[in-house]
């Protein structure tokens, strides 16, 4: 697809087709930067996003069973 930039105040704008938009999933916010030449842009994503997706607490407390002594036990030494 070509276009031409657009004069904004000081600066210049492209405008970005919605379809395009939305099948990059960029909905507000954007992440802009240079690679080479080139100029990128890319959805903001959130930082450890879908970190826990999927996640199973009672999975994780089996695999902690029996690693730690009792809060009680005389094992623990201060």
């Amino acid at each position: 697809m070509r276009t031409t930039l657009r004069k904004i105040g000081n600066s210049h704008g492209v405008l970005i087709p919605a379809p395009l938009l939305a099948e990059c999933g960029i909905t507000d916010e954007i992440d802009l930067y240079l690679e080479g030449a080139k100029i990128v842009i890319e959805p903001v994503r959130l930082t450890r996003s879908g970190w826990f997706d999927g996640y199973r607490a009672e999975v994780d407390s089996e695999a902690w069973e029996g690693l730690l002594p009792d809060a009680d036990s005389d094992e623990w030494e201060w």
